[in-house]
């Protein structure tokens, strides 16, 4: 999952909970610029303590996980195609 990605998901929890864009910047001290850029996906760069700020204030918290567990690699995907 990237920014742009998860833009969306903060702002559907954001209007869940019934916050405005200014209260959630707010409660999580980032401004209202940064956080709008992030909803919408145009965020390219956010501070990790700046997105743990938002995640937090909205109740949510990040995961760590094991990288494509699960997940077919480029050069597996390459090989397959070429078996066709």
């Amino acid at each position: 999952m990237d920014l742009t990605s998860l833009g969306p998901t903060i702002a559907e929890r954001r209007k869940t909970a019934k916050l405005t864009q200014s209260a959630l910047a707010e409660l999580a001290r980032v401004s209202v610029p940064t956080l709008k850029a992030l909803e919408q996906g145009r965020a390219a760069e956010l501070g990790f303590s700046k997105l743990l700020r938002i995640l937090t204030a909205l109740g949510l918290e990040l995961e760590l996980r094991e990288a494509n567990r699960g997940r077919p690699t480029l050069d597996t995907l390459r090989s397959e195609a070429s078996d066709d």
